[in-house]
């Protein structure tokens, strides 16, 4: 039960892909994952993957219910996902501001799939299958992106929608990412 240090962007362990869980019962995976919660809770995160705490293996973590980094998101439940696999359900794309903890203070605007299904493990090695759409999709993508070593802003196709929170959106106090 602790507090991680988040890597920032620039940390070259960010840009390395993360390996598969082989062992579901191991001590260190339910630290881990007790660790991301305690982590994400304490920063407002949406989301957390394992390789922003310097943690090389696919487990993700996501859960919004009312979130000032993110007051116009629909909820979406607490979910621990390991070894996940995504599969978009149609060709719709949607665009949408995003942060993220490991690089914070700024916002941009990253073209996501709308609808998704998302496939892998809960922490006690369950499976998980869903089917989700809108915000719930946009997290996943965005922290499964973790997983091979990619940043939003590496998706941002026009730097002039990259930008300091502070600056796009003046006066709405969003935390700090």
């Amino acid at each position: 039960m602790a507090i991680r240090d988040v890597l920032k962007m620039g940390d070259p362990r960010l840009l390395e892909p993360a390996r598969p869980v082989a062992d579901f019962s191991s001590l260190e995976l339910t630290q881990l994952i007790v660790d991301m919660h305690d982590t994400m809770r304490a920063l407002n995160g949406a989301g957390l993957a394992a390789p922003q705490i310097g943690v090389g293996l696919q487990v993700v973590i996501f859960g919004v219910e009312a979130n000032p980094r993110y007051p116009d998101a629909e909820s979406v439940p607490l979910t621990v996902l390991i070894n996940p696999v995504l599969t978009p359900l149609s060709d719709a794309m949607e665009a949408g501001w995003e942060g993220c903890l490991s690089v914070p203070g700024m916002r941009g605007l990253v073209l996501r799939h709308a609808d998704l299904r998302y496939q892998g493990f809960d922490a006690a090695g369950q499976p998980i299958d869903r089917g989700v759409s809108g915000f719930h999709a946009r997290v996943v993508q965005h922290e499964v992106d973790h997983l091979h070593g990619i940043l939003y802003p590496m998706r941002i196709r026009d730097l002039r929608d990259f930008g300091f929170t502070e600056t796009l959106f003046p006066g709405q106090n969003l935390q700090d990412d």
